[in-house]
């Protein structure tokens, strides 16, 4: 079956990286990361959900946590070396990173920002993030995924 390729898809190709995609049916709501980790069929310990979270300067720094996590916002300013930290405002998303909620991946945004990955996803194998569309999941090697990503493992849950 052909798929319309999302750049996080191009980009994986483009570096040799394999991937597998897990398409799925979606609603107009908004589905959360455990509901989607039921759908596609796997344990929600391995999905991860990617939170864009800007400074007071509105820079951008991007968190990938499992799906049933919250992430500790002190911990990931610290993280950051920054002072606060606050979720970019929904309806800048799309325009920051090129995705929309429920669809934003942590590869293949329209520029690169700052990016951590918490570490229980060293843990693990594989991980499953957005393909960078609702409906899309990608399973990636988490090493891969760290590497494509230019990201750091860091402690930023709860």
């Amino acid at each position: 079956m052909k798929h319309k390729k999302t750049n996080a898809m191009r980009i994986l190709e483009k570096a040799n990286i394999d991937y597998e995609l897990n398409k799925y049916e979606v609603t107009n709501k908004h589905m959360d990361g455990a509901t989607v980790a039921q759908i596609v069929g796997v344990d929600a310990k391995f999905v991860y959900k990617t939170l864009v979270l800007e400074n007071a300067q509105h820079e951008c720094f991007i968190f990938v946590i499992p799906v049933e996590e919250t992430l500790n916002m002190k911990q990931a300013a610290h993280t950051a070396q920054q002072k606060k930290l606050a979720l970019l405002p929904l309806e800048r998303l799309k325009q920051v990173t090129g995705y929309v909620r429920g669809g934003c991946s942590p590869i293949g945004m329209k520029k690169h920002f700052p990016t951590y990955i918490d570490e229980s996803a060293l843990q693990l194998q594989n991980v499953y993030v957005s393909g960078g569309e609702r409906g899309m999941q990608i399973k990636i090697n988490s090493q891969d995924l760290i590497y494509i990503a230019e990201a750091e493992a860091a402690n930023i849950i709860e």
